[in-house]
C-alpha cells in the first residue's frame, strides 16, 4: 500500500514538472508561429488574392474564402430577418397556444417565404423532390426493401443535382424557360445536401417507429447530467419514437425547410425536431442562451483579428505556398486548418443560436477546439459533430456498427466526400483519412486488450500514446491539406519538399511539437476527469 502511495506521489510530482516544461514549450511554439505568420502576411500581401480594405489598424482583411465572405457580408440582414421570424413565431405560439401541428404550419409559411427569396422559382424543385420522398416513405416505409429504396432515391438526386447544376427549367420545355430568370440569390442544390440528410432521417425514423428502443433510458438518465436534473437531453429526444400523427406532411416539410437550420445546419433528427416543435426545449435557460450569444460575438471578434493579421486562406488559394520553405508551408497549413475551424464554428453556432431562441435544440458542432484532438476518431466526433451523430445513427449502425468498423469507414467517408461535392480531391481526402484511420483502430483495439498495471507500464503506455498522437495529427494535417488546399496533384510536391534536408528537419520539429501538444491534451483530459469525480 505504501509503495503504491509513493509511486503515485512520484508520478504526480513528475507530471507537474512535465506540465511546466510543456507550458514553456507551447508559449515558445506559438510565439514563433505568430511572428512568422505576421512576417509572411507582410511580405507577400501584394501577391495574394482576396484581400480587401479592413477596419482594424488600417490593415487589409482576408475575405478570400467565398463561404466566409458571403456569411460575413450578409450577417446584418440575416440577423434582422431571423429576428423578425422569431418575433412572429413567438407571438403566434403564445397568443394562440399552438402545438406541433400549428407551429409546423407557422414555421412552414415563414420558411417558404425565406426559401422563395433564397431560391426563387427553384423552390419548385425542393418541394417536388421532398414530396416524392414523403410518398416513398409512406408507401414503402414498413417493407423490408425500404432502406435500399430510400438510399437509392436520395443518392440519385444528390448526384444528379450536382451533375446538372440544379437543372434548368428550359430542359422541361420552352414554355418553362422564363423561370430560369428567377433562380434566387442562393443555389438551391447546395442547400439541398442538408435536405437529403433530413429526408433520410425522416424515412428511417418512420421505419423504426414503435420498434425496440436502443437506449436503456433508466441507465442513461442516471449517467446524464441533463436527464438526471429533470431535463431531457438530445440523445433521448432522438431515440424516443414520436406519435404517428407527427409523421404528417406539414411537420415533415417544416422539418426539411426550418429556416434557422436550413442553410447550414446543425443537423437534427426528425424525432428530436418533432418533439421540440410540440414542446419547446428546456435544456438551456434563457440566461444560458443569451450567454451563448455573447460568446459567439467574442469569437467573431477573434475571427476578425485573424483575418486582418494572418492571411492564411489567401496563401492557400493564391498558390504562393509553392514558393515557401517547408517550415512556412507547415505554418500556412496549420493556419488554414484553424481558420476553417473558426469559420465553421461561427457559421454553425450562429444558426444554432437562432434555433435555440425558437425552442429547438440541435446538436452542437465544434464542441471541442481543433487544437485539443489527438486522434482521428476524436477529431471527427468534434468537427461536424451533428453530422457525425447522423452518420452513426443512419449509416454506421445499420451497416453493422463496431463489428464491421474497418469496412464501414470506407463507405462512410466516401459518402461524406460525395455529399460535400463531386471532386476527386475530396475522394482523395476521404480515402487518405480511411488509410490513416486503420492503424489507429488496430492500436486502440490492442490497447483495450492490454491492461496497464504499475507506474512504469503506465509511463510507457502514455509515452507511446503521445507518439501515436503526434503521428496522427501529422496525418490529419496531410489529409486535410490534400482535400482542401493542394489537391491530389500536390501530394508528390508535398512529399518531395519534406524529403529534402530542410524538410526532414521541419518534419522532425513538427513531430516533436505535436508530441508535446498531445501530452498537453493528456493533462487537460486528466484535469477534466478530476473535476468530474469531485
Amino acid at each position: 500500500m505504501e509503495n503504491k502511495q509513493k509511486s503515485g506521489t512520484k508520478s504526480s510530482s513528475w507530471r507537474q514538472r512535465e506540465l511546466a516544461f510543456i507550458a514553456v514549450y507551447v508559449v515558445v511554439f506559438y510565439t514563433i508561429v505568430v511572428r512568422r505568420s505576421l512576417q509572411l502576411s507582410h511580405d507577400y500581401y501584394g501577391k495574394l488574392y482576396g484581400l480587401r480594405p479592413g477596419w482594424i489598424a488600417g490593415r487589409l482583411s482576408d475575405v478570400s474564402d467565398a463561404q466566409w465572405r458571403n456569411f460575413r457580408g450578409n450577417l446584418p440582414i440575416l440577423t434582422v430577418v431571423f429576428g423578425i421570424f422569431t418575433l412572429i413565431a413567438s407571438v403566434c405560439r403564445k397568443s394562440i397556444s399552438l402545438k406541433a401541428k400549428g407551429m409546423s404550419i407557422v414555421w412552414l409559411l415563414i420558411s417558404l417565404i425565406y426559401l422563395s427569396y433564397l431560391h426563387g422559382a427553384c423552390i419548385i424543385f425542393v418541394i417536388t423532390i421532398a414530396s416524392a420522398n414523403f410518398l416513398l416513405v409512406k408507401i414503402f416505409g414498413r417493407t423490408k426493401c425500404f432502406a435500399f429504396m430510400l438510399w437509392i432515391f436520395n443518392l440519385s438526386f444528390l448526384i444528379c443535382n450536382r451533375i446538372y447544376e440544379g437543372y434548368r427549367f428550359s430542359s422541361f420545355g420552352e414554355r418553362w424557360a422564363y423561370l430560369d430568370n428567377f433562380r434566387g440569390t442562393f443555389r438551391w442544390h447546395i442547400c439541398f445536401n442538408f435536405v437529403v440528410l433530413r429526408m433520410i432521417s425522416f424515412g428511417y425514423d418512420y421505419h423504426w417507429a414503435g420498434q425496440y428502443n436502443r437506449v436503456d433510458q433508466k441507465k442513461h438518465i442516471q449517467r446524464c447530467d441533463h436527464c438526471s436534473s429533470g431535463k431531457t437531453c438530445y440523445l433521448l429526444l432522438q431515440e424516443r419514437s414520436v406519435e404517428s400523427d407527427k409523421f404528417s406532411f406539414p411537420i415533415y416539410l417544416c422539418y426539411l425547410v426550418y429556416a434557422p437550420l436550413y442553410i447550414a445546419g446543425p443537423i437534427i433528427s426528425f424525432n428530436a425536431f418533432a418533439t421540440q416543435l410540440d414542446s419547446p426545449q428546456k435544456i438551456y435557460s434563457s440566461r444560458e442562451v443569451v450567454w451563448y450569444g455573447f460568446r459567439w460575438v467574442f469569437n467573431l471578434f477573434l475571427m476578425e483579428l485573424m483575418s486582418h493579421f494572418f492571411y492564411y486562406n489567401a496563401f492557400a488559394i493564391s498558390g504562393v505556398w509553392k514558393n515557401l520553405t517547408p517550415m512556412d508551408i507547415f505554418i500556412i497549413g496549420y493556419g488554414v486548418l484553424n481558420f476553417m475551424w473558426l469559420k465553421f464554428f461561427l457559421i454553425w453556432r450562429y444558426f444554432r443560436f437562432w434555433s435555440l431562441i425558437n425552442g429547438i435544440v440541435a446538436p452542437e458542432n465544434m464542441p471541442k477546439c481543433i487544437n485539443n484532438c489527438h486522434n482521428l476518431e476524436s477529431f471527427w466526433k468534434n468537427w461536424h459533430a451533428s453530422f457525425n451523430k447522423w452518420l452513426v445513427r443512419y449509416v454506421y449502425i445499420p451497416l453493422g456498427g463496431a463489428q464491421k468498423k474497418l469496412l464501414n469507414i470506407w463507405v462512410i467517408f466516401t459518402f461524406v466526400a460525395v455529399w460535400h461535392d463531386l471532386e476527386w480531391k475530396l475522394l482523395s481526402w476521404a480515402w487518405l483519412t480511411c488509410i490513416f484511420f486503420i492503424p489507429e483502430m488496430l492500436v486502440k483495439s490492442a490497447s483495450t486488450a492490454f491492461k496497464v498495471e504499475g507506474a512504469f507500464r503506465e509511463f510507457v503506455f502514455r509515452e507511446l500514446s503521445a507518439v501515436a498522437g503526434a503521428v496522427t495529427i501529422t496525418c490529419l494535417m496531410v489529409a486535410n491539406l490534400v482535400g482542401f488546399v493542394i489537391g491530389p496533384s500536390g501530394i508528390n510536391w508535398l512529399i518531395s519538399g519534406f524529403l529534402q534536408e530542410k524538410g526532414l528537419l521541419t518534419l522532425g520539429g513538427l513531430l516533436i511539437s505535436f508530441y508535446v501538444g498531445t501530452k498537453l491534451m493528456f493533462h487537460i483530459s486528466d484535469a477534466q476527469q478530476r473535476n468530474r469525480s469531485r
